[in-house]
């Protein structure tokens, strides 16, 4: 019953921890490499690796996904691959290893949100529901067949950290129960139907705020773009991240400083959103009050798009 497994950050590490948990031969953990992180840019390890290491599992962390490294992973002679946000797109002669199949755990129904970015895009879009589908892998993006799928609610505090916890956790249990179904086989792989949509990968650059939306697509915005890269805006050439937001009443022009006092109220092209939590570049995040003493703005002021 032997499984290799794929994955790199926080959202994998509830699958690996459900399989080795269940009793699953893991042959080898496959994950990216250390990389720098935080503003000290230290060289940490992948969530991933770190779980893998303390189970006292084979860590694999390639550099390239060539022939070398696809004549190791035959050597585990295992029943299935199994990827959850691995972060790479894995080559032909990688997916025919196993011998039942390659699963891939992705966070959204497909089709819907095929790609990278599914949490944050399902959020940023308004989407009321997502979830989870555990699907056989080809060489498309997210196209192969659907094996199992569960669906969880969009909740309106929901932003893409907590979303994103919450389907992990699904996902682990569904995993479970697609490795299970398939061994035994009781699961009949099925073609997605219905209009594709596609997540590509966010950029930094992708967090900056567009006044001109209305107030509840840049409150939706601002849950998907948390914690990362994270929605922001720029005031007098300062770089300032929107934390937390909330929809307000009134009207107001795009951009503009509507209340000074307490609250920081910024006009959209469609009523008022409310900056409740923001970031300076630099400094820690504070409360719109909190920001506001110290700083000149006024009703009226401008934030802006650009530096």
């Amino acid at each position: 019953m032997a499984i290799v497994f794929f994955g790199t950050p926080l959202f994998a590490v509830p699958c690996l921890k459900a399989l080795h948990e269940s009793g699953e031969d893991i042959r080898a953990v496959v994950t990216r490499k250390d990389a720098p992180a935080g503003r000290a840019k230290k060289i940490l390890p992948p969530p991933v690796k770190e779980l893998a290491l303390s189970y006292g599992l084979n860590v694999i962390q390639p550099g390239r996904l060539d022939e070398a490294f696809a004549e190791a992973i035959e050597k585990t002679a295992s029943e299935f691959l199994v990827v959850a946000a691995y972060g790479r797109i894995l080559p032909g002669r990688v997916l025919s290893i196993p011998s039942i199949a390659p699963v891939n755990v992705h966070a959204s129904l497909l089709p819907k949100w095929r790609g990278a970015s599914p949490i944050a895009r399902a959020i940023i879009n308004g989407d009321s529901v997502t979830g989870i589908t555990t699907m056989l892998m080809d060489e498309g993006l997210d196209t192969g067949a659907i094996l199992l799928q569960e669906k969880t609610e969009i909740r309106p505090g929901d932003d893409a950290q907590s979303l994103s916890e919450r389907l992990a956790e699904i996902g682990a249990m569904l995993l479970v129960k697609t490795l299970k179904g398939m061994r035994e086989g009781l699961i009949t792989p099925r073609r997605q139907e219905g209009q594709a949509s596609y997540a590509p990968p966010l950029k930094k650059e992708d967090g900056l705020a567009d006044w001109s939306r209305p107030a509840k697509a840049l409150y939706d915005f601002v849950r998907g773009m948390y914690p990362w890269p994270g929605a922001y805006f720029f005031l007098n050439g300062e770089r300032v991240r929107i934390i937390k937001a909330a929809v307000a009443e009134g009207h107001g022009s795009p951009g503009v400083v509507e209340k000074a006092r307490g609250a920081l109220l910024v006009g959209t092209g469609e009523g008022l959103l409310s900056l409740v939590q923001v970031q300076p570049e630099g400094k820690k995040p504070m409360s719109a009050a909190a920001f506001l003493q110290g700083r000149k703005i006024r009703e009226g002021g401008v934030l802006s798009g650009a530096a």
